[in-house]
């Protein structure tokens, strides 16, 4: 057995929706990304899996919130972290708490109203297969103001926003190096073989300006292989695909998923390296 993907304070590690029909939720993302399911607690939690390693999860709605993708960021220790997250400004909206054996846990927003959570991790670091078809690529922050988010970020965990001139990336600084010794020694010749942007091996997150009328939020995109084919099969599923936009990079797709959560798809077309001589 390999070891397992782990996560550096301060990295996105984990992702689930709470979902208020959480058998129709079973069938759409099962359907949409290939996913099997294991009953983490029977009837409020499943565990979604691709080739057998943990990818995301999908939850029993509690209460009458809007339904939602929730971004999870590793922490050495959640209860320090809730109390620094309350000192920058943010709020603990709900403390922490031990989410089984699996890890402990808090839900946060920070000082723009963008929820995230925390996790501190004992048996479940997190998920273990990202960047495939059908697992998680990104969770960008989209903010109204910049700003505030580049104050309170950084020093929470450790976080660097860089202006690319065509997009903000947020880094962890080291996490390459992490990555390069434990589960991906060959991440950067295979960023240099797309002419990845200098030090995009830390990137963790991405920094978007939040569309007219739309609150701060953490948004998550899943990779896949073909956004036209992707998109098509949500839409044959109950979704309804909002946007759909082409760039140097990706070819996306905004879906908005039978009940209610937003999520992009997204396909990766990098620019073909520019011929020698």
């Amino acid at each position: 057995m390999t070891a397992p993907r782990t996560y550096p304070h301060g990295v996105p590690c984990w992702i689930d929706t709470e979902q208020p029909d959480l058998g129709a939720a079973r069938h759409f993302y099962g359907a949409l990304f290939g996913w099997s399911f294991e009953d983490a607690r029977p009837g409020a939690y499943l565990v979604a899996t691709l080739d057998g390693r943990d990818v995301a999860a999908l939850a029993a709605a509690q209460g009458d919130g809007p339904t939602a993708w929730n971004t999870y960021v590793a922490v050495d220790d959640a209860d320090a972290t809730a109390a620094a997250v309350t000192a920058a400004g943010g709020s603990v909206t709900s403390e922490p708490v031990d989410a089984g054996p699996g890890g402990r846990m808090a839900a946060c927003a920070d000082p723009g109203g963008a929820a995230f959570r925390l996790w501190q991790a004992r048996r479940r670091p997190g998920a273990q297969l990202v960047n495939a078809p059908g697992t998680w690529n990104f969770s960008d922050l989209h903010t109204s103001d910049a700003g505030p988010a580049g104050a309170f970020y950084p020093p929470l965990f450790g976080w660097s926003l860089e202006d690319l001139g065509f997009a903000t990336m947020i880094r962890r600084p080291g996490y390459g190096d992490h990555l390069a010794a434990t589960v991906d020694p060959g991440i950067r010749d295979r960023q240099a073989d797309v002419a990845a942007p200098p030090g995009f091996e830390d990137a963790i997150a991405w920094l978007a300006p939040a569309t007219a009328g739309e609150p701060d939020r953490w948004h998550v995109t899943f990779a896949v292989a073909d956004r036209d084919d992707a998109a098509a099969t949500a839409e044959r599923l109950g979704a309804a695909i909002v946007a759909r936009e082409d760039t140097d990079w990706t070819r996306t797709a905004l879906v908005r998923d039978p009940q209610g959560a937003e999520l992009t798809l997204s396909q990766f077309t990098p620019p073909e390296p520019a011929a020698a001589g």
